[in-house]
């Protein structure tokens, strides 16, 4: 597929000037620091050296006041309480925090993850029966509930209190809860916005640590959940996300706990080169080990069977239990990827036979009998391939349900919202949603939803784009720069991994492809035709269609990030090419 290059402006000048007074590195990681907001050396220390003490006050997000006195108040009766949360990556980590901290000091805690087929996304009546039945007095949802108007009216009815905590977009009405914490809320004053669904469990508990003299420490040791969810769940990792997601990231590869061992134990059984002789991971842990290895396993669970097995992996002190939890954990990871690819497949399929469809500017695809735990999956992969904005649909129990996401600049949720007079309920962010609707108004649905499309999408927005933030001089990678450039990490969005351009480069002459089967990547070292500087290693992958050009010796322009390769305990800088152009 085609793809644009965005070259980013360039920063001010007299700015980089500036700092580079104070700060003696190589201009263009000057630059990559303006860029991101940069224009002073506290601001500098800031970003390179983040620290816990500039977490925001717990106490200003609205109504955490009341939420904790409501816990305390339960604590301090001996009522029960009920920690309910959604069943993705977000959701059990949330639950998994806010469980374990308040079991720690207080014995009369449940937890509850609602079945995605039976009780579908958010808080469900189900639940609330089962809380009432089992005499809880208290329910704190996490990830979900900002939308729950009649579910808590009922729980009300039924004596059930409710706190919620939740980081979707409230509707325009709230529910009426004991205590709503959402600092997407409009009269929220909570300095950050973009907290995800856990770390606004984690705020909760920071406050209850607070307010009943808890140390620091024990909340700060729940940060390992928090960086998963964030990387799991998308969310711009900058500001307070920064500082959670850096230290959460530190815990995981210091200090990981029994069932993450176990998961990248399950990650890994292909891949024996990630581990030490002791069995444990032996390269640091990123946000895209998250995004890629454990959060797609810590969903399988949720995706096809119960959400609850990996909330009972996170809480896990048995490496016994763990071990084996993991195990069937990633079987049904396994079982997640069949179904993704079969049914990513199909809908491929649909629309290849309907040439209607490719002059749209949106993809919504149908089909009753599609597995609802994956068609978000589904729906990420078609954008890959058609990079449209997408929903996949499917039916379960008289409804249509479906999962949609989004391309660059285009806001789902609002286009979603666009057509809430014909849906039964939805929910999301500006990227991803939920949604169902009856059948009866399925056509009508896609059809203002693609209208919508067509008002706000230009031509320019369907054809990807790659950001570049500079050029670079193949001699200017060294591994004192990638130092550096490592300190700018963790990457993710709102501080994505720097992405550059170098032009006039060749192959040495040993390019190959590589991968197995019909998957081709490309295997080459690239140095520019002076042969100045040392060549670099690089990889390029699903680009093995380049191999006969690569290797006519003509010079090419690649855009790329700078990672590190480790192969059998030795570790060397590569180039991970993102795209390559010839004249």
């Amino acid at each position: 597929m085609e793809k644009r290059w965005v070259l980013k402006n360039k920063p001010d000048n007299d700015v980089v000037e500036q700092l580079s007074q104070s700060l003696n590195i190589n201009k263009k990681l000057l630059n990559l620091l303006v860029q991101r907001g940069m224009t002073n050396y506290q601001e500098a220390k800031t970003f390179f050296r983040p620290k816990l003490e500039n977490l925001h006050d717990p106490f200003l997000m609205k109504d955490m006041d009341k939420a904790v006195d409501r816990v305390l108040v339960a604590i301090n009766n001996g009522e029960k309480i009920l920690v309910y949360g959604d069943y993705d990556v977000d959701g059990t980590t949330a639950v998994s925090l806010v469980y374990s901290f308040l079991k720690d000091i207080y014995k009369k805690v449940g937890f509850y993850i609602p079945d995605r087929y039976t009780e579908g996304y958010g808080v469900s009546f189900k639940a609330i029966d089962y809380a009432v039945e089992n005499d809880y007095k208290l329910m704190i949802t996490l990830d979900c509930g900002i939308k729950a108007v009649s579910k808590v009216a009922y729980a009300n009815q039924k004596g059930l209190d409710i706190i919620i905590g939740d980081h979707h977009r409230p509707g325009d009405t709230l529910p009426d809860a004991i205590a709503v914490l959402d600092p997407k809320q409009p009269d929220c004053h909570y300095p950050f916005k973009d907290l995800s669904g856990c770390g606004v469990g984690f705020k909760l508990v920071q406050a209850i640590s607070e307010k009943k003299g808890i140390s620091k420490e024990r909340s700060f040791a729940c940060l390992d959940l928090v960086a998963i969810s964030i990387a799991a769940d998308i969310v711009p990792i900058i500001g307070e996300n920064r500082i959670l997601a850096y230290y959460g990231l530190k815990q995981l590869n210091k200090n990981p706990r029994v069932g993450i061992q176990s998961l990248l134990k399950s990650a890994g059984v292909d891949e024996q080169n990630n581990f030490d002789n002791e069995g444990f991971f032996d390269r640091e842990i990123t946000i895209s080990d998250i995004v890629f290895l454990l959060g797609p396993r810590i969903n399988a669970a949720g995706r096809i069977e119960s959400a609850t097995d990996s909330v009972k992996l996170l809480i896990s002190n048995n490496m016994v239990y763990a071990e084996k939890l993991g195990k069937q954990i990633n079987e049904l990871n396994t079982t997640r990827r069949d179904l993704d690819t079969n049914i990513t497949q199909e809908a491929m399929e649909i629309l290849n036979s309907d040439i209607i469809k490719f002059q749209k500017k949106s993809t919504v695809v149908y089909s009753e009998h599609w597995h609802k735990g994956v068609i978000g999956i589904v729906a990420s992969r078609l954008i890959e391939a058609y990079y449209r904005p997408t929903i996949v649909l499917t039916k379960s129990d008289g409804l249509i349900t479906g999962s949609a996401r989004s391309i660059k600049n285009f806001d789902i949720y609002d286009a979603i919202e666009s057509c809430n007079h014909l849906l039964e309920h939805f929910g999301g962010h500006t990227y991803a949603a939920g949604l169902a609707l009856k059948p009866e108004n399925l056509q009508k649905f896609t059809d203002e939803f693609e209208e919508y499309a067509g008002k706000n999408l230009t031509d320019e927005m369907l054809v990807p784009e790659i950001e570049i933030d500079g050029d670079l001089y193949i001699g200017d990678i060294s591994t004192k720069f990638y130092r550096i450039l490592k300190q700018f990490a963790p990457f993710g969005p709102g501080n994505m991994a720097p992405a550059f351009i170098t032009d006039n480069v060749i192959d040495t002459g040993y390019v190959k492809l590589v991968g197995k089967g019909d998957v081709k990547h490309l295997k080459l070292s690239v140095v520019h035709p002076d042969r100045t500087g040392n060549p670099i290693p690089a990889i390029a992958f699903n680009m093995g269609e380049y191999l006969e050009k690569v290797q006519q010796g003509k010079p090419f322009s690649i855009c790329y990030h700078i990672d590190e390769n480790t192969w059998l305990g030795n570790t060397s800088l590569q180039l991970r090419i993102l795209d390559m152009k010839f004249d």
